[in-house]
């Protein structure tokens, strides 16, 4: 092995009969306590993001803990400000993107007495007519449509969106609670990472010239970070410019007033792995077929070419080699992460596959597993030590001769 690091050969009775026990024993314990489980991963993937700031901090002679309250004390108020101030924005433009759909849809036009909607539905029949495809009448689902918006029992829904807050009330308490959790326990494990890192390193210490586990894993964990969330910003700010200029354009009325609306929904969908940028253009495309059905269209040409350059430019770019890991195992993962956790689930599916990827890299470098080759299989043979022939005398041996006639 380079550098001197040692090997554990894992005999063939331990991989046929042991791991297998083991594994199931670890899966049996695991859903017992799921939520428990969860709160530590959560925790372990957060420690392991911010060891490195930690440790940063302690090179300036800082105090372990001091760092520790520093790092999250700095996270804190940034994400507190960039809340703040997206809130500010998303309430504003989401409660004057609400009037306006309302308007278009209830509001008839003193000379026509169309709604803006009917509107809309009208020239989008002309259109398809225009193009031979009168078959496709629109016209009627659209009047059904705004007939039922108009009739539509307003207390009903009001009452129904109370249970609605009242539910996620509930929710949001539950989750407050195991986010105060997830940060006291990730606070004890960044207490103690250094000596964990210490205590592995010399267990397993590393080839010269290489990182050791922890820092591996740190390292894993904190390129895939970073590849998503550069992946998110550039999703989002392509989303926002584009609505912005079709909005602007006029070819979808009213798009740039929210496109930073419509940015942030995008760039918080896309860390939602294949699902994410359909989640992300739902929004908008219903926001273009309600204002106007045309601009629809151009809002859903608008996300399909955003997601050609992202699967094809931005996500080889940014990401790299950030997971490396099959598409198999990465889907695997996000459906195992929701069957066991829901969305939260998604979310840490693959940050967890990251430093799991490490720590199998790490110990496939130390682990041998004896080989099954097939071949003859030893066997112990006992002989039989038996008295040998004595030798016949010279003279008491005769010779036959045959001569030729």
């Amino acid at each position: 092995m380079a550098g001197g690091a040692p090997t554990i050969q894992i005999p063939r009775w331990i991989q046929l009969v042991g791991v297998p026990l083991l594994a199931l024993l670890v899966w049996f314990m695991a859903s017992q306590v799921v939520h428990a489980v969860f709160i530590f991963l959560v925790a372990a993937l957060i420690a392991l993001l911010l060891d490195p700031l930690v440790r940063a901090l302690t090179r300036l002679w800082i105090p372990r803990g001091f760092s520790i309250a520093i790092v999250y004390l700095s996270f804190a108020a940034a994400l507190t400000v960039v809340i703040f101030a997206l809130g500010i924005v998303v309430v504003d433009q989401s409660q004057s993107a609400a009037d306006r759909i309302e308007n278009y849809l209830t509001v008839e036009d003193g000379q026509t007495g169309q709604t803006g909607f009917e509107q809309g539905v009208d020239d989008l029949q002309l259109w398809l007519d225009d193009h031979g495809l009168e078959r496709l009448d629109v016209r009627e689902q659209g009047d059904e449509i705004a007939t039922d918006f108009k009739n539509a029992d307003v207390e009903k829904y009001t009452s129904e969106a109370i249970d609605f807050i009242r539910g996620a009330a509930i929710g949001i308490f539950g989750l407050i609670l195991s986010l105060i959790l997830v940060v006291v326990v990730s606070v004890y494990m960044l207490l103690d990472m250094g000596r964990l890192t210490k205590a592995a390193d010399r267990r397993f210490p590393p080839p010269s010239g290489t990182s050791g586990l922890v820092i591996r894993m740190e390292q894993a964990l904190a390129g895939y970070v970073r590849g998503q969330l550069l992946v998110s910003l550039t999703i989002g700010a392509s989303v926002g410019v584009g609505m912005w200029l079709l909005g602007t354009l006029g070819w979808a009325p009213g798009a740039d007033k929210y496109a930073v609306l419509f940015g942030a929904f995008a760039a918080v969908t896309e860390l939602i792995p294949y699902l994410g940028p359909v989640l992300g253009a739902i929004p908008a495309v219903i926001y273009g077929l309600v204002v106007d059905p045309i601009s629809g269209l151009w809002i859903l040409l608008l996300f399909l070419a955003i997601h050609q350059i992202e699967g094809h430019i931005v996500v080889p770019k940014l990401m790299g080699s950030a997971l490396r890991l099959h598409p198999l195992l990465v889907i695997f993962g996000l459906l195992a992460g929701a069957e066991l956790y829901g969305v939260p689930g998604v979310f840490v599916a693959l940050p967890l596959l990251a430093v799991m990827r490490a720590i199998w890299e790490f110990f496939s470098e130390r682990i041998e597993l004896e080989p099954w080759r097939a071949g003859p299989v030893p066997v112990e043979v006992e002989i039989e030590q038996t008295r040998p022939l004595e030798p016949v005398p010279p003279e008491e041996t005769t010779e036959t001769r045959t001569l030729a006639p």
